[in-house]
């Protein structure tokens, strides 16, 4: 996966330029490719979300990894910049707690995971099942 990392582009605020594509392998390239920490957080990510919905579909679009439970329906996204990983509940204003940062969006919640920072594992893997039970965006 080294080799991986040395081939994948860092774009402006240091998101891994991955192609777009369907299924596990384009996403464990995004993880792979993610710079300095936040490839640990991204593994771990990949990992709760596996656990929290079996089955669970994954892409990358749009040089991020989506993650959703049904054709064309997403529940949560991933990004990368360059102080903090940025986790999208794309129905994040329905669950309960609410993800802390607010979007311009209504409806969509965010987490961000800075270096050093604990995930709330226990926390995160409810909203992530909240949010695979709720309507989708559909992409």
């Amino acid at each position: 996966m080294a080799g991986e990392r040395s081939e994948s582009k860092l774009l402006s605020g240091g998101n891994p330029q991955i192609a777009k594509g369907d299924g596990d392998t384009p996403v464990q390239a995004y993880i792979a490719a993610m710079p300095g920490w936040k490839s640990q957080v991204g593994r771990k990510l990949d990992a709760l979300i596996q656990a929290a919905v079996p089955g669970v579909r994954k892409a990358v679009k749009w040089n991020s990894p989506f993650y959703g439970v049904e054709e064309k329906s997403w529940f949560l996204a991933v990004h990368c910049y360059a102080k903090y990983v940025k986790v999208a509940f794309f129905r994040g204003a329905a669950l309960d707690p609410q993800p802390p940062v607010a979007s311009k969006q209504k409806d969509v919640r965010y987490l961000h995971i800075h270096e050093d920072d604990p995930i709330d594992e226990a926390q995160f893997t409810d909203w992530v099942r909240q949010a695979s039970q709720l309507p989708g965006e559909h992409m």
